[in-house]
């Protein structure tokens, strides 16, 4: 089976942290929604799977859609596509953007599943990424869908952030398990070049916490989140049981995606294509792509890090079948030292990083590659 992204560039405003492809001329909205239909239409015949199996709105802000105009894009993927298995449909929000009047419009469409981008419940770490709501916004958002019938919630929260004391990060882990929700991604801030944040560190204003303290912060964040309940399943990813996301759960695994809009990507088994129009050129139709085609040291080396970021890891047996035995030789004496010293644990068929030391599942990543 396959699975549907349609990406939202658009930002009211620009947090400091973010790199991913986002505009700030909200004005071209629906003009690039009604090219999306377009490019959705043409690209029908991108995958070999036509059976969906998630469908996700990205961003962005996909919240800034109108859910008439979210309810649209699914009964278009249901004209195209056999949506009769698709299990999951989500849309990723602002909590600001769930007014009362919003998700009574959105309990109309299709959506069964939201992700809120709260990252923290500290005002002044939201003020310093720059983030549209408060903390008590983002708790009434939550609250509010509760009320609406929703019962598959996601929220993010970054940690590492630097210069706001040791109690920030646990009063905010509190917070998110008090909410219950069913999913929790839990990412470490990241210092992007072509970003507010990396200019802010290159003049000096900005230093980001180092590596003791980004282990700390790890260890709590696993330790808060393991003890109220919540499998570690993905490197940045918990989720309680029976509640891990479909949708990137199925990137991970490899299946193939069809990405719709400005900077949207697409995987098609040994093909991956992404659009590099902006999105005043995508509102024009100026569809442009860019693709590569993959070889098998590509397949294995991507087969190797997705693996390694879930608990599940490697599976030697599949290694051996489609990429030879002696790859398999190789991976396993890569990861000797590794085993050696705890950071990989070999069991049976299956070498994994365990939950401790997924800080570290680059350096191992990078190792095994080849």
């Amino acid at each position: 089976m396959s699975t549907l992204y349609l990406h939202i560039p658009f930002c009211k405003r620009i947090c400091t942290y973010c790199d991913f492809y986002k505009v700030g001329a909200v004005e071209l909205l629906p003009r690039v929604v009604e090219a999306m239909h377009e490019e959705l239409e043409a690209r029908r015949n991108y995958l070999s799977d036509r059976r969906l199996s998630s469908i996700y709105f990205g961003g962005g802000t996909p919240s800034l859609l109108a859910p008439e105009q979210v309810e649209h894009f699914i009964a278009h993927a249901r004209q195209l596509f056999d949506c009769s298995e698709v299990g999951e449909i989500t849309l990723e929000a602002n909590p600001d953007d769930l007014t009362a009047e919003y998700v009574a419009r959105l309990r109309d469409t299709s959506i069964n599943r939201l992700s809120l981008g709260i990252q923290s419940f500290d005002d002044r770490v939201l003020r310093f990424m720059n983030r549209r709501h408060s903390a008590l916004e983002a708790v009434e958002a939550v609250e509010r869908l509760r009320r609406a019938g929703y019962d598959n919630l996601s929220i993010d929260v970054i940690f590492g952030v630097g210069g706001f004391g040791d109690d920030h990060l646990r009063e905010s882990l509190e917070r998110a398990i008090t909410l219950d929700v069913e999913h929790i991604s839990a990412y470490h801030l990241t210092v992007e070049e072509r970003t507010r944040l990396g200019l802010m560190v290159r003049k000096g204003e900005y230093t980001p916490v180092g590596e003791e303290c980004s282990e700390r912060e790890y260890a709590l964040v696993e330790e808060m989140l393991g003890g109220a309940g919540y499998e570690h399943y993905e490197v940045s990813n918990y989720a309680k049981r029976g509640r891990r996301a479909q949708h990137n759960s199925a990137y991970w695994a490899g299946v193939e995606y069809l990405g719709i809009g400005a900077g949207a990507h697409s995987f098609s088994g040994d093909d991956r294509t992404w659009c590099i129009s902006t999105a005043k050129e995508y509102a024009q139709r100026d569809f442009r792509f860019e693709s590569e085609q993959l070889s098998t040291t590509d397949h294995l080396n991507e087969y190797v890090m997705t693996s390694l970021r879930r608990i599940e890891g490697i599976d030697l047996r599949h290694i051996e079948e489609r990429f030879g035995a002696a790859q398999r030789s190789r991976v396993v004496a890569s990861a000797k030292s590794w085993i050696e010293g705890g950071v990989l644990r070999l069991e049976g068929e299956s070498l994994a990083i365990p939950t401790s030391q997924f800080m570290l599942s680059d350096a191992v990543i990078e190792a095994l590659f080849v």
